[in-house]
């Protein structure tokens, strides 16, 4: 089955060459494919705020690059080019506070820097922790569609019909995508007879960004509007609802694109199982519970403005980026380490000890 993937991955969104990174630009997807050339950590630090890249895995990859070229402009500056570092650590982590996997890089960034012996090639091994950082979520991926589709498998069989909400495909991904990976290699195995598409408000990831990915590779999509999905799984047999996440606290509570909590509620009513597809990178123990995720708001045009033109009156706005999902309403967590039935504090600890099993 691996090598039956790695022949289906065909979208990608981050490439790294001749130390620049090239970013494919998510925020003019579909209509157009244009490549964002970033030789500067402030241009990647902007990428990510300003949603140019997205996704919680490919905001920590493009992060690792963003600090090799951050560690290059130290380095010609001269001076303490480590304490001047600290600077370019804190722009990329502030540019979107939610994604555990941003932190996780950096901080494997800063581990790599502080294990540099004596004369060794400082950009030399940033780089190729960043590779390495890019590299492990490609593994990641293919691992965890493996696991994904053995539950499907297990709990339903064949001709499933699956929702997904957001984008947490390769284009948010360092390779086969995370809920969309499971997804993709259903159908390669014969098991996804319909995918339905959450538009996902008010970015359109699920429209724009999964749509396209999902229609490109001839998997059989369906888009229908967010306020239509409670509706959809009564209606029309779905036997499974398959996200990511942005980040997952120690008790299995789980933080992902804003809308995905409500899903999950009419996820339980209707008696459809609920997975969660993230890497080991989206766990951070030192959350207690989902309470302690920080949680991003946006500003209020992304409401008010559609295409640049104003839809509504100027009135206050409420746009948070993300919504949390208590445990209590996953019934999986899919990993590069392993599955997690029934998610809480103890499960997830004793995974996270266990090696990657990849």
């Amino acid at each position: 089955m691996r090598e039956q993937l790695l022949a289906a991955e065909k979208v990608t969104g981050i490439r790294w060459q001749g130390g620049v990174l090239h970013l494919l630009d998510q925020r003019l997807l579909p209509s157009q494919e244009h490549w964002l050339a970033c030789d500067t950590v402030a241009q990647v630090a902007t990428a990510i705020r300003d949603m140019a890249v997205r996704g919680a895995s490919a905001i920590g990859i493009v992060a690792a690059y963003g600090l090799v070229l951050a560690a290059e402009e130290r380095l010609a500056e001269g001076g303490d080019w480590e304490m001047d570092l600290e600077e370019d650590f804190m722009l990329l982590a502030e540019a979107r506070p939610t994604a555990a996997n941003l932190f996780w890089a950096l901080n494997r960034m800063r581990e790599r820097l502080q294990r540099l012996r004596p004369g060794e090639d400082v950009l030399g091994a940033l780089e190729a922790e960043a590779l390495a950082i890019h590299e492990s979520d490609r593994e990641a991926n293919l691992t965890m569609a493996q696991h994904g589709t053995e539950l499907i498998r297990r709990h339903q069989g064949n001709a499933q019909t699956l929702l997904t909400y957001g984008n947490a495909g390769a284009l948010a991904s360092g390779g086969f995508g995370t809920a969309l990976g499971v997804i993709r290699a259903g159908f390669l195995e014969g098991m996804v007879e319909r995918v339905y598409a959450g538009e996902t408000r008010p970015w359109l990831q699920g429209s724009r960004l999964t749509a396209w990915e999902l229609a490109n590779e001839g998997l059989p999509v369906t888009l229908c509007a967010d306020s239509a999905l409670a509706h959809l799984m009564k209606t029309k047999g779905i036997t499974w609802v398959v996200v990511g996440a942005d980040c997952i606290a120690a008790n299995g509570d789980v933080a992902s694109k804003i809308g995905t909590y409500q899903l999950a509620v009419s996820a339980m009513h209707h008696g459809v199982r609920f997975m969660v597809v993230a890497p080991s990178s989206s766990i951070d123990l030192n959350l207690e519970t989902g309470d302690d995720i920080p949680l991003e708001e946006r500003e209020p045009d992304e409401l008010l403005d559609y295409a640049g033109t104003r839809v509504a009156p100027q009135v206050e706005v409420f746009n948070p980026v993300f919504d949390v999902t208590p445990a209590d309403l996953i019934d999986v967590i899919v990993t590069e380490r392993g599955i997690i039935e029934r998610p809480d504090t103890a499960k997830l600890a004793q995974m996270m000890c266990r090696k990657r099993l990849h």
